[in-house]
């Protein structure tokens, strides 16, 4: 274990915790807070560092380590520019990662998890989900790896960049002014949370949003639409291991009815809400049929409830 992995473990979480009980203190003499949500959120967290304790591994491991025997070069962060080159590069897989973690339903299951709360506060910052390696996501880090960046460095890196999110999941926050739009604040990330037609799948960065620019996926939030938090279709159950599984259990079911290796490819890789059938629900059908006025045109539950959150 590293010196920044007992920092995280022994004194980052313990005040990660520590800061979300505060608030949830205070908010629940203000306007009510839902216990039982984080307490659901909690026991994600509880599992999800016992799985890394347990399993340090990913699937994506070997192709890891076949960048890192491969790379181009050695790059070690002996300066400023080797840094800059890391956090940017970083940012830009990360980027990848978080889109495809919406757009992609195979790693959409697991992410889901973070999106599942009604309530948007300091407790869903750790809401994660603990099968994320299970999934591969770690793949989206292999060209820092094969540029030259030692994986622990690359790693350790994402880790700084979730651990600055944790503060951009309060809702008290305001806006803060010119700061809005290039680097990632609350109010850019009550836009990412929000479940609300016009929001969906937009502002994926980590740290800054120059990407969400670059790519088209920046949406600033607006005073007339508040935002509605959670899953499109809302998850309401406080049992962690529908939480943890109810994504997996409709691809599940949803691939035992697939005939076709179309089918299977399209319901683990296509967009969530994805429906070999006819009208599904992805971001882009439900923005057509609200562009339609096709209020009543609900697909079937299963591809209700994979749509994206």
């Amino acid at each position: 274990m590293t010196a920044l992995d007992r920092f995280l473990l022994f004194v980052a979480l313990p005040a990660v915790v520590l800061a979300s009980l505060v608030e949830a203190l205070v908010l629940s003499r203000r306007q009510g807070y839902d216990w039982k949500a984080a307490g659901v959120s909690l026991t994600d967290l509880v599992l999800r560092v016992a799985t890394q304790l347990l399993l340090p591994l990913s699937i994506a491991t070997p192709l890891i380590a076949w960048a890192y025997q491969h790379r181009l070069a050695d790059i070690a962060l002996d300066g400023w520019a080797a840094f800059v080159l890391l956090f940017i590069g970083q940012e830009f897989c990360y980027y990848g990662f978080h889109r495809a973690a919406h757009r992609v339903r195979w790693f959409w299951c697991n992410h889901a998890v973070h999106h599942s709360p009604n309530e948007l506060n300091l407790s869903a910052a750790y809401r994660i989900g603990f099968l994320g390696r299970a999934t591969g996501s770690s793949v989206f880090y292999v060209p820092l790896v094969w540029l030259g960046f030692p994986p622990r460095v690359v790693f350790a890196m994402l880790s700084l960049n979730l651990l600055y999110q944790f503060w951009i999941h309060a809702t008290w926050i305001p806006r803060l002014g010119w700061l809005e739009g290039w680097v990632n604040t609350p109010s850019a990330h009550r836009v990412h949370h929000a479940a609300n037609l016009d929001y969906l799948d937009a502002n994926y960065g980590g740290v800054l949003l120059v990407f969400d620019r670059l790519f088209g996926t920046y949406k600033p939030e607006r005073d007339e639409l508040p935002c509605r938090y959670g899953l499109v279709t809302p998850l309401v159950s406080y049992n962690p291991l529908t939480v943890e599984f109810h994504q997996w259990l409709l691809l599940a079911r949803d691939l035992s009815k697939a005939r076709r290796l179309r089918t299977v490819l399209g319901l683990l890789f296509r967009p969530p809400g994805w429906n070999p059938h006819g009208r599904g629900t992805t971001t882009e059908e439900l923005r057509a049929a609200a562009r339609r006025g096709d209020a009543g045109a609900r697909p079937s539950p299963p591809a209700a409830t994979a749509a994206a959150g």
